[in-house]
C-alpha cells in the first residue's frame, strides 16, 4: 500500500495566502446558468499554475471543477460561491496542504454544499460527526478541537427541524460547512495516513450526484476500478456487504425472485400448494433452503429455511408466517440492491473497533451486543427512541453505572403531563408518582425528580456514556415491550432487557462487587455511582442492511426513513 496525503512542513504559508488573494479578483458572482447558487467562475487551480513554488509540487493534484452539477442532479441541492471558500482560506490562514485538498474537494462538486441539505445535516455529517467526536473526547485528535464547531454541530444532529435555514444564505451556516471540510481533511491527515484511502477516493465518500443505482453498482463492481481496494482491506463490514452485492446483483441478472400471493393464513391451513413450491424457490435463491426443493410440501427443511429468513429480517424465528414477513419476501431484489447501496455508503463512516471489549447497538435491529475482541460474549433485546423521539447514533464509552437512580423529569414532559397533574391533585400527584419538586424551570413549570423505585421510569439501574445528546442505557419498569419484534418505543434513551446482566459483566473484574451486592444496590432509596475502569467503547448505529459474524445478511425496517431519505439524494428516479 502507498502512503496518501504526504505532509509538507516546508510549505510556506505566505506564498499560498498570496495566491489565494491573488486568485479572488478572478472570481465572478455572475451565473449564466437557471438556478443563481451556482456561479460561473475561473477554476483557481489555474492560478497555481503561474506560480510554480517547489512547496506545491506535490499539492498540485487538483481535480478539475465540475460544471455539469447543477440542482437538477446534485446531491444536496445547496451550492455557494467559490469565492468564499477563498475567504475561508484566507482568513483562517489555512495552509497549502489543506488547504489545496479542500479547492479539490469542492471542484469535483462544483460547490455543491457537502455536509447540509435542503432538509439539514446529511447522513455523511452525522458519520463524520460521530468520528469526529469520539477522535477528540477519547482519542489523540487534540488538533481538532473546536468548542464552536462542537456546539454548532451538536445543535444541528439533535435538531430534527427542517426550517428554511438550510440554505447558503445562512452564514452560520456556510462557515459550518467549510470548516467540517476543513476538519475532515485534517482528519484524513491525522488518520488516513497509512494508505488505505486515496485522496480522489476521500473526496467521493460524500455523494456528488444523483445517479442510477445501476451506474453505482457498475462503478462499484468494475473489476478495472481499484477505488476503494485499500479501504476493503481495513473496513471487513464494507468487504462483507460489497461481496453480497455482488451476489444480489447476479439474482437480480437471473430475473429475481417469484412473488408470493397469498397472505399468511392462507399459508397455515395448506398442507401442500403451489404457492408453497414458490417459497421454496424464492428461499432457495437468497440462500435460506440449503436444497433446490420444487415439491408443495411444507417439510422440515422449509420450516428451518424459514426461521432463517425470519431471523436475517428481525423477527422471532417461529417458522410461521405472518403478513408482514410476507410483505419482506415480496421486496424485489432492485430495492434490495438500493438498500445494500445504501448501507455501504454508511459503513465508510464507520468508526473502527477497538480490539478488547465493544458495546454496540445498531438502532434498527433492536438487539446490543456485547464482543471481547472477536468473541461474542451475549446479546441483549433493547427498545430505542421512537419516531418523533430518535435515538442518535454516536460513539462514546461508557464509564459509569447508577443504581437506583432518580429521573430527572425533561421540560417537555414537566409542561405536558406533570404540571396539569400537580394542578388537579396537588401533593397527591406527586406522591402517585414517587416525584418530588426540586426547583422550577419558569413560567410557573416545575422543575421534578422521580425518585428510586420500582415504578422509576428508569428502572433500578442506568449506565452512562457521557455525550452531547443525553442518551444512555437504562433499565425499565416497562417489560411487555421487549416481547415485540420492532421496538421503537423510547423517549431516545436505550432501554435493556437484562440490565442486572449488563451490570454483572461490567463489573465482575471488580472483586468488590457480586450478583448479591448488585442486587441489593439496585433497591436502595438513594443513588449511588459507580465508576467502571476501564471504560467500555459503546457504538451506536444505524443499519437496515449488515452482514453479521457468520456471514449472514441481515435488513431491517427503515424506522426512522433514512433510507427514505438517502434514496431521494443519491438515486435518479
Amino acid at each position: 500500500m502507498h502512503k496518501i496525503y504526504p505532509k509538507h512542513p516546508g510549505m510556506k504559508l505566505k506564498i499560498f495566502t498570496l495566491i489565494i488573494l491573488t486568485s479572488i479578483t478572478f472570481f465572478s458572482c455572475t451565473n449564466k446558468k437557471k438556478d443563481k447558487e451556482v456561479p460561473e467562475v475561473v477554476a483557481i487551480e489555474e492560478k497555481f499554475e503561474e506560480f510554480h513554488p517547489e512547496e506545491f509540487k506535490a499539492e498540485a493534484n487538483i481535480t478539475p471543477r465540475d460544471y455539469s452539477i447543477d440542482t437538477t442532479n446534485s446531491y444536496s441541492r445547496i451550492f455557494f460561491d467559490s469565492s468564499s471558500l477563498v475567504k475561508y482560506l484566507v482568513d483562517n490562514k489555512i495552509d497549502a496542504s489543506v488547504g489545496s485538498r479542500m479547492i479539490s474537494f469542492y471542484n469535483a462538486r462544483n460547490y455543491q454544499f457537502s455536509w447540509f441539505s435542503k432538509d439539514g445535516p446529511t447522513e455523511q455529517a452525522r458519520g463524520f460527526w460521530n468520528m469526529h467526536s469520539y477522535l477528540t473526547t477519547y482519542a489523540n485528535g487534540k488538533s481538532l478541537i473546536d468548542s464552536v464547531l462542537q456546539k454548532r454541530m451538536d445543535n444541528y444532529v439533535a435538531d430534527d427541524d427542517t426550517a428554511t435555514r438550510w440554505t447558503s444564505r445562512d452564514p452560520v451556516l456556510l462557515n459550518t460547512e467549510l470548516k467540517m471540510t476543513h476538519h475532515y481533511i485534517m482528519f484524513a491527515l491525522l488518520n488516513y495516513d497509512k494508505g488505505f484511502v486515496e485522496r480522489k477516493e476521500l473526496e467521493s465518500f460524500i455523494p456528488v450526484r444523483k445517479q442510477h443505482p445501476d451506474s453505482l453498482v457498475s462503478n462499484l463492481l468494475d473489476a478495472e476500478n481499484q477505488d476503494k481496494k485499500y479501504y476493503e482491506g481495513v473496513n471487513p463490514s464494507y468487504k462483507k456487504l460489497k461481496e453480497q452485492l455482488v451476489k444480489y446483483v447476479e439474482i437480480q441478472k437471473n430475473g429475481g425472485w417469484p412473488k408470493l400471493s397469498v397472505n399468511a393464513k392462507e399459508f397455515a391451513s395448506a398442507d401442500t400448494s403451489k404457492q408453497i413450491a414458490i417459497l421454496k424457490e424464492h428461499l432457495f435463491i437468497t440462500g435460506d433452503l440449503a436444497v433446490n426443493d420444487s415439491t408443495e410440501f411444507f417439510n422440515e427443511e422449509l420450516d428451518s429455511a424459514v426461521r432463517k429468513f425470519q431471523v436475517r429480517h428481525g423477527y422471532k424465528p417461529t417458522g410461521k408466517l405472518t403478513d408482514n414477513q410476507i410483505k419482506d419476501l415480496n421486496v424485489p431484489v432492485e430495492k434490495r440492491i438500493s438498500q445494500i447501496l445504501i448501507n455501504l455508503s454508511r459503513t465508510q463512516w464507520l468508526v473502527s473497533e477497538p480490539e478488547g471489549k465493544l458495546i454496540t447497538v445498531n438502532i434498527p435491529e433492536f438487539i446490543l451486543h456485547v464482543k471481547d475482541g472477536k468473541t461474542k460474549v451475549f446479546d441483549m433485546v433493547v427498545v430505542v427512541g421512537k419516531q418523533g423521539s430518535k435515538t442518535t447514533m454516536f460513539t462514546g464509552n461508557l464509564n459509569t453505572v447508577v443504581f437506583s437512580p432518580y429521573w430527572n423529569v425533561p421540560y417537555s414532559i414537566s409542561k405536558k403531563e406533570i404540571a396539569p397533574g400537580i394542578a388537579r391533585s396537588g401533593n397527591a400527584y406527586l406522591a402517585r408518582q414517587n416525584m418530588e419538586v426540586v426547583g422550577s424551570w419558569g413560567n410557573g413549570i416545575p422543575r421534578v425528580r422521580q425518585k428510586p423505585g420500582g415504578n422509576n421510569s428508569l428502572g433500578r439501574v442506568k449506565f452512562l456514556f457521557p455525550n452531547s445528546y443525553d442518551i444512555y442505557f437504562h433499565d425499565t419498569p416497562s417489560k411487555g415491550l421487549f416481547k415485540n419484534d420492532k421496538r421503537a418505543y423510547s423517549h431516545g434513551c436505550i432501554r435493556l432487557s437484562e440490565p442486572a446482566k449488563m451490570a454483572n459483566y461490567l463489573l465482575q473484574s471488580d472483586t468488590s462487587w457480586n450478583a448479591g451486592k448488585i442486587d441489593s444496590a439496585m433497591h436502595l432509596n438513594k443513588e449511588k455511582y459507580v465508576r467502571i475502569k476501564p471504560a467500555v467503547p459503546v457504538l451506536i448505529t444505524y443499519y437496515t442492511a449488515w452482514v453479521d459474524d457468520e456471514g449472514l445478511l441481515h435488513f431491517a425496517d427503515d424506522i426512522y426513513g433514512h433510507d427514505k431519505d438517502l434514496t431521494a439524494k443519491m438515486f435518479k428516479k
